[in-house]
């Protein structure tokens, strides 16, 4: 699917752009969200006037009023993304419109504008064919796109903002995890809930994952890679760990993941494997998990693998589950993570299709870029 844009975005070439060597450089060790490319995107929307100037600009500071309700109310949205270069030195998106149709309903939920898909996929297409040249391509490598929407109306009250910006930002991406795919072990939160009954969890608001600061650095205190989340009532069911999904393997071959409450983020990621993992066979299924099933699934052996989610770490086997009084470890996380589990199966296909070396049933890729040239000389502005 193509974007038609009905506003043209006009494009500024950056006049400093990072020389050649600088670009190898970060593209030889890429770290997550740490290098920028040379341009971003911005367009601004006011009542009345709608969205105007769509258009991609030299990367730079953002200058905004103090009084901003972004800064006061935390009215703000973000997505992610990634693109990815394939062997014919093509360039394509993952999935854009299910990131665009998730902006909206998160919009909606912070009282902010909606981005029509033919400007948040036009927006994504043509930052990625300004700074072609940053797409990643060794190994498992990609350019993370950051599309985000904050309130700019300078004023203190408490309502929607009646001004607003749509931006994206780029960011050349190696894995998530430094160590590569690898179990994690994760802390489990008893005083801490990730959002409540109600708020604003399955909104991808930079306000929840600040709420996911302090119990992580717990986690990481307690020697572990991530937090485990439960709901904020009875502190029993399993949600989220930090900002992925979950997915329990069973020894029966079937695979369950909790339904989205309305506090769990409803993760592109999360349904792409729901997806994959049918058409392998599995029997999938959406329901509440307790902890204790969790716990003690793992030590009768009813559950084989656990796996977390997202568009950043793709798939990760948990190794082991700690709280304050005990453990369990995950043999099939802690073995071998070469060998064929389900769980290394089903990020081998999500990131074959990703990456071009698998068929893409399912119409998922979004060409940005043709693959009439090496990725390496596509540089210009498109």
């Amino acid at each position: 699917m193509t974007a038609t844009v009905t506003h043209p975005i006009s494009t500024t070439s950056n006049p400093a752009p990072a020389t050649d060597e600088r670009r190898a450089q970060v593209l030889g060790e890429p770290r997550f969200g740490t290098h920028f490319t040379d341009h971003m995107f911005m367009a601004e929307w006011s009542v009345g006037d709608g969205w105007q100037d769509p258009r991609v600009v030299p990367y730079g500071p953002l200058s905004i009023d103090p009084a901003s309700s972004v800064l006061h109310y935390a009215q703000e949205i973000f997505e992610g993304l990634k693109a990815y270069a394939h062997p014919d030195g093509s360039i394509h998106a993952f999935r854009p419109y299910a990131n665009a149709a998730r902006m909206r309903r998160s919009a909606a939920r912070l009282a902010l504008p909606a981005v029509p898909d033919e400007l948040f996929v036009g927006a994504v297409d043509a930052l990625v064919r300004a700074d072609a040249g940053w797409v990643p391509t060794d190994g498992e490598a990609s350019l993370y796109l950051r599309p985000f929407m904050f309130a700019t109306e300078a004023f203190f009250g408490v309502r929607a903002a009646r001004r607003a910006t749509f931006a994206v930002i780029a960011s050349p991406a190696g894995p998530y995890f430094p160590g590569g795919v690898a179990p994690v072990e994760v802390w489990l939160s008893s005083e801490y809930a990730r959002a409540g009954s109600g708020g604003t969890g399955a909104a991808k608001s930079g306000s929840n994952y600040a709420a996911s600061l302090l119990p992580q650095a717990q986690a990481a205190a307690h020697g572990c890679d991530q937090v485990v989340f439960l709901d904020d009532v009875e502190r029993r069911w399993v949600e989220e760990i930090g900002a992925m999904n979950l997915y329990f393997v069973f020894a029966d071959g079937s695979i369950v993941t909790p339904e989205l409450s309305g506090s769990i983020l409803d993760g592109i990621t999360r349904d792409s494997l729901k997806t994959i993992a049918t058409a392998m066979g599995h029997e999938v299924v959406e329901r509440r998990v307790d902890i204790d099933e969790w716990r003690d699934g793992v030590r009768d052996g009813r559950i084989a693998e656990v796996f977390a989610c997202g568009t950043a770490a793709v798939v990760t086997p948990v190794g082991r589950l700690k709280w304050a009084d005990g453990d369990v470890v995950h043999d099939a996380g802690v073995a071998d993570c070469g060998r064929a589990t389900v769980t290394r199966a089903l990020r081998d296909e999500l990131v074959g299709i990703q990456y071009g070396h698998a068929a893409d049933p399912y119409g998922w890729m979004h060409q940005i870029v043709g693959g009439r040239e090496p990725v390496a000389a596509v540089g210009g502005m498109g």
